[in-house]
């Protein structure tokens, strides 16, 4: 199966000088997780992927309420052509550990999205287990991903 069978087509993108809070706007109103990042006057290349995930830590933890878009975003992310084979798109989503890979055109523009559900919901010819391994790698903790909390408990004396 190609991409271009899979995606969900015309995604709901923000641009780099968007605020943030008009993304978050974005990904409540489309009940998503993340926005492809676009620029451009010839079409919507591709580049960047805002989260709701970045919004709070690069925008909201940092107290920076006017950043905008390109200020929080990942530049430059994964993406997959139209007509790769899911299997290439399950392969970045393991390596990279993202949930969602954008799908662009040769020109380098946003044409659609799909996300790990896809994988797991569509019938795509990929199995069960290889679906799993993929939400397993994706899921794992990154080395900078704390195993305790980074503040002690307060010991209380009775």
């Amino acid at each position: 199966m190609l991409a271009r069978e899979l995606m969900t087509p015309n995604p709901a993108c923000c641009k780099t000088s968007d605020s943030i809070q008009a993304a978050a706007r974005m990904l409540g109103s489309y009940d998503v997780g993340s926005l492809p990042v676009v620029e451009g006057n010839e079409g919507n290349r591709l580049v960047g992927i805002v989260t709701d995930r970045d919004l709070v830590i690069n925008a909201l933890a940092e107290g920076n309420f006017d950043a905008t878009v390109g200020d929080v975003m990942t530049a430059q992310p994964h993406a997959a052509r139209e007509n790769d084979d899911v299997a290439r798109v399950q392969q970045v989503m393991s390596e990279e550990q993202v949930r969602r890979v954008p799908v662009v055109n040769e020109q380098g523009a946003v044409v659609g999205i799909i996300s790990q559900a896809d994988l797991a919901l569509a019938g795509s010819g990929v199995s069960e287990r290889q679906v799993a391994k993929v939400v397993e790698r994706i899921s794992e903790p990154t080395a900078s991903t704390p195993s305790t909390p980074s503040t002690p408990r307060p010991i209380i004396s009775p």
